[in-house]
């Protein structure tokens, strides 16, 4: 999964259950053929969901690199690490992959929205004002300046569900979890439907990361933790002196404060391997990492964790990966 769900370092990004979509743009703007795959994968996940299953997984697509370019053009690849990148927007400032979905944020606070391949039309989801932008399965998020967290499941014209109206921070989304932090620093974390009840996690954060069972915090004093299991699940210490942490399957990802990123896969005491150095951002997807460095090379690796890294472009300020079945 990643839906962006770390906010990245140096990028300001910029009751629960209210079925309300007061002040937002209702998703209808897209193609006839985009809303076609709407309506068909929403019917059979409100089928699936109605039999107590959950979330549904977005539709697989091939695994898919996303760059955003210092000028504002999102460009995303689809398929080997050396496939022909293709422009899908300009005048980004944010962008989101999962599943068969993109996402990007515009200047102007708009979350657009598309899903199949790579040349289907975009859908309007919220019309402005937006901080953040979520992705993952058939879930949508975004975070608004007034620290609202919305998020809608189901098709792409699904209805925004108000999920916390608390100074919200950050937002992030992994299968049928939705965790928000707080201008406060506390970290929340739900489980199963949208109107499923907050669980306190942590009352003293910086940063919130979510994967499968996993869920991580970056302590105000830079101090990674990650629990695996329930939400009730023990901390443990994973590094320290951190600005960005990653979750991905097996793999946990830290950047630390001198820009090493550090990557170990397995469980949560396994070893740290030193990725690469002079790092901005890092991302993880499926047996992908990405890294931004400080130069604004994009590189990607694919394979195990000593694997041989691609430079992937130049001129990136944001990185996003996608298992294709996330």
């Amino acid at each position: 999964m990643t839906t962006r769900s770390a906010i990245r370092p140096g990028l300001v990004l910029l009751g629960a259950g209210l079925a309300c979509a007061a002040g937002l743009l209702p998703a209808g703007l897209g193609t006839t053929s985009a809303s076609a795959q709407s309506a068909t994968r929403s019917g059979t996940q409100s089928s699936a969901q109605s039999q107590g299953r959950g979330p549904v997984q977005a539709a697989v697509a091939p695994p898919r690199i996303g760059v955003l370019k210092v000028g504002g053009d999102a460009l995303v690849k689809e398929g080997g690490l050396s496939a022909s990148w293709v422009l899908e927007h300009d005048g980004v400032i944010q962008i989101a992959l999962a599943g068969d979905r993109i996402g990007v944020l515009t200047g102007d606070g708009r979350a657009w929205v598309k899903e199949g391949g790579l040349s289907t039309n975009w859908v309007l989801e919220h019309d402005g004002g937006v901080k953040q932008l979520a992705l993952s399965g058939n879930r949508i998020g975004v975070l608004t300046g007034d620290g609202k967290a919305w998020v809608k499941e189901g098709g792409l014209s699904a209805n925004w569900v108000l999920e916390h109206d608390g100074r919200v921070k950050q937002l992030a989304l992994s299968g049928d979890r939705i965790g928000v932090l707080t201008a406060d620093g506390r970290a929340w974390v739900k489980e199963g439907g949208l109107s499923a009840d907050w669980v306190l996690e942590h009352d003293s954060a910086k940063q919130l990361a979510l994967a499968g069972d996993r869920i991580g915090v970056v302590r105000a004093d830079g101090v990674a933790l990650v629990k695996e299991g329930g939400l009730s699940a023990t901390w443990v210490t994973e590094n320290t002196a951190v600005k960005q942490l990653v979750l991905a399957g097996d793999r946990i990802g830290v950047v630390r404060s001198g820009g090493a990123a550090l990557v170990k896969e397995g469980g949560l005491s396994a070893t740290w391997v030193t990725e690469n150095l002079n790092v901005l951002e890092l991302a993880l997807a499926g047996k992908r990492i990405g890294v931004v460095k400080v130069t604004g090379e994009a590189l990607v690796k694919e394979g195990g964790l000593s694997a041989t890294w691609v430079t992937e472009n130049a001129g990136v300020i944001d990185i996003a990966l996608s298992s294709g079945t996330d």
